[in-house]
């Protein structure tokens, strides 16, 4: 008599990519087969509420819950438009305690990120190109995304090599010729 049906739960990537709707993670009531307000509680509090995975690359995901955003308005022209909504993105993410990234690519990602990393190693990234405040999130996402698929590109490390033989001979030539061009270049001076 006093239930309530439950609430359509939002569908969730979990750690290993899988979509499944979070109702069917965890056992339900045995009652009538809904889930009971102790059960969603544990749920919320588990790892699998919080389980959203952004895809960076595929061995390669951070977690939704490491990125913060915040509504600012937006500058520029716009008119009333801009006076009145907060449609600017600003999107914080540390880079420098994200249990995500492994500890070579934060380093990149610290390096890569210049002027937009805080001395604490928080990345913020602002958007508001767009009008609407939806557009600016994705693009504020899409350019975090593209960083750290940036960081996570090992640079290769240069081997010095030493100059073969015939390389060495070819420059003392060259440096011979041009010394024989220049030096046909100068006055001489008669002597009387």
């Amino acid at each position: 008599m006093g239930h309530r049906p439950a609430a359509r739960l939002p569908i969730i990537q979990d750690r290993h990519g899988v979509d499944e709707a979070p109702d069917k993670r965890f056992p339900k009531d045995s009652v009538e087969g809904k889930l009971s307000i102790a059960l969603y509680v544990r749920y919320l509090n588990s790892s699998a509420a919080r389980a959203f995975m952004i895809p960076i690359t595929p061995s390669l995901s951070i977690d939704e819950n490491e990125i913060e955003e915040t509504f600012i308005r937006s500058s520029g022209p716009g008119g009333q438009h801009v006076n009145t909504s907060s449609t600017a993105v600003q999107l914080r993410f540390d880079a420098r305690r994200s249990r995500s990234l492994p500890d070579d690519v934060a380093v990149r990602l610290m390096k890569i990120a210049g002027s937009r990393l805080t001395q604490d190693g928080v990345i913020v990234i602002t958007a508001q190109t767009h009008r609407s405040q939806q557009r600016n999130r994705e693009e504020a996402l899409a350019r975090l995304v593209d960083l750290i698929r940036q960081a996570t590109v090992r640079r290769k490390t240069r081997r010095p090599t030493k100059p073969t033989k015939a390389s060495m001979e070819r420059r003392l030539q060259s440096k011979e010729k041009r010394s024989l061009i220049k030096s046909g270049r100068r006055t001489k001076f008669a002597s009387e």
